[in-house]
């Protein structure tokens, strides 16, 4: 029992040495991967797949034609890997023969599949909101009552059929920040200046809810063309208000149903990233209602936003997809963003001047 172990002594072969036969990099670099489907794959599972590949086949030939390369043969692969094994092919070729070469996509209209180039509308990463406490000071001055009205309809407009999201509505991305500065305010030491804080907000609830009750009641547009007609112009102010609601008229009356959002682009979100919405700009985000651009709450929201804007990566946009075919699709155009952000520009500067005219 006394006597000291002995242990185990070291083996002087050592670890056996494992190896794999042959080389392996050279049969790694060897293999082919087939393309992944991306955007292609929301229009592929919209249509029949004969249709899709007849339509996408015949428009391949005329790009091929048109920029004179020499298609891949696929048709031997199976659905859907024909297609966008065709797709990436032709993407290679077109930026290495085509100067100044962006993208290729396959997109569709109500009538057929084809391939497209993608166009996006440049918002100038531009804040596009409108303050309604200048329209509920109109509505209370009576040399502006004519005015008010009239800019009543166009709010209504763009808040039932434009769809511009509103502050006070809870799923707006504005309500979030109003809601985020209230309860900072709550948690802060009572002083004069938390108070006037406490007004700024319960004002812009108050009279967000009571402009809000307004722009829902739908005789805003039946009576839109009345109100045209009858504001008389006496000044620059009235002229203005009459040409903008003109325009806006005459928006509503092409596009009686477009949205905003119609052209928005449909992201490929990944499923493994929590953190994908916080990275992009979208549209809602820098486009709403609000209650005013002056005073302490603007000013802290504005500081807000910037800052979580610089924090994101993307941006979105309105973007079409343009046939390079020679195949012609009806309003695959920007003409309803193009006039509707001209309004949103232009009323803004109205209700600014308002604004300083007041002071």
């Amino acid at each position: 029992m006394d006597e000291k172990n002995k242990g185990r002594k070291r083996s002087e072969k050592g670890q056996t040495a494992i190896r794999t036969h042959g080389d392996v990099a050279d049969g790694f670099l060897k293999c082919t991967f087939l393309p992944r489907l991306k955007e292609t794959e929301a229009v592929l599972a919209c249509r029949e797949p004969d249709i899709t590949e007849r339509d996408f086949y015949q428009s391949l030939s005329k790009v091929a034609k048109k920029y004179h390369i020499e298609p891949k043969e696929t048709q031997h692969f199976g659905f859907p890997y024909n297609i966008t094994l065709a797709l990436d092919d032709a993407q290679k070729k077109l930026k290495r023969n085509v100067k100044g070469w962006d993208s290729l996509y396959l997109a569709q209209s109500s009538r057929k599949t084809f391939l497209a180039t993608k166009e996006i509308y440049n918002t100038d990463t531009t804040l596009y909101y409108i303050p309604v406490v200048p329209l509920f000071q109109m509505l209370n001055d009576p040399k502006k009552k004519k005015n008010a009205q009239l800019l009543l309809s166009v709010f209504s407009y763009l808040y039932l059929i434009a769809g511009i999201p509103y502050y006070r509505n809870e799923e707006s991305y504005l309500y979030w920040h109003y809601e985020t500065h209230k309860e900072m305010i709550e948690q802060e030491y009572e002083t004069d200046e938390t108070e006037r804080c406490r007004s700024e907000l319960r004002k812009a609830e108050y009279l967000g809810d009571r402009i809000e009750q307004k722009l829902r009641h739908p005789i805003n547009l039946k009576v839109f063309e009345q109100r045209l007609s009858r504001l008389k112009t006496f000044d620059t102010f009235d002229h203005e208000c009459w040409r903008i609601a003109c325009n806006a008229f005459a928006l509503y009356s092409e596009y009686p149903k477009a949205s905003i959002f119609r052209n928005m682009p449909v992201c490929e979100k990944d499923p493994y990233d929590d953190q994908y919405d916080n990275q992009i700009i979208g549209l809602e985000k820098y486009i709403s209602f609000i209650s005013d651009t002056d005073g302490w709450l603007c000013e802290s929201m504005r500081e807000c936003i910037n800052n979580e804007f610089n924090e994101c990566a993307e941006i979105e946009e309105p973007t079409i997809y343009k046939a390079i075919d020679g195949s012609r699709i009806t309003g695959n155009n920007f003409d309803f963003e193009k006039r509707l952000f001209g309004l949103l520009d232009e009323l803004c500067s109205l209700l600014y001047e308002f604004k300083e005219e007041l002071k």
